[in-house]
């Protein structure tokens, strides 16, 4: 006799790719990871390759990942893919201690985290929100004035 099938937690739309134990504190992570929410996935890709942050690269994997989940695993097209959430949690701190004077010590924490990166594909219909235009009776006034 086998185990129950799992249940899927995510929609049929979506897919998720998970990095355990990244050496970094979760602060750092969660402002890359604010990044990426809610941009088209190759936005998003691009915003991690340019970006200066160290940790960038280990989260553009974890996208990328995330991204061949929804095409081989779930049959997503890959070209309307958006971030739909990228979760930062705690995981294991390391602690260590720098000598200090008189025979003293200092605590030193090396933090870990957990990152989770949600993508899922939007319906042809939802497309960017829509720009807002000026009416001419604006532009009219702003001549004038």
């Amino acid at each position: 006799m086998s185990k129950p099938k799992h249940i899927r937690t995510l929609a049929d739309n979506e897919a998720q790719a998970v990095a355990r134990n990244v050496r970094v504190s979760p602060r750092k992570l969660d402002l890359v990871a604010a990044m990426i929410r809610n941009l088209p996935a190759d936005k998003a890709i691009a915003a991690l390759t340019f970006s200066r942050r160290r940790i960038a690269q280990q989260v553009r994997k974890t996208l990328e990942s995330a991204i061949a989940n929804a095409e081989n695993n779930h049959q997503l097209d890959v070209d309307q893919l958006v971030v739909k959430s990228a979760e930062v949690g705690k995981s294991i701190v390391m602690k260590r201690f720098h000598a200090r004077g008189r025979g003293r010590s200092a605590r030193i924490e090396k933090f870990f985290s957990h990152i989770k990166i949600v993508v899922a594909e939007r319906a042809a219909t939802e497309d960017a929100p829509a720009k807002k235009t000026r009416k001419r009776k604006d532009v009219a006034e702003q001549k004038a004035a």
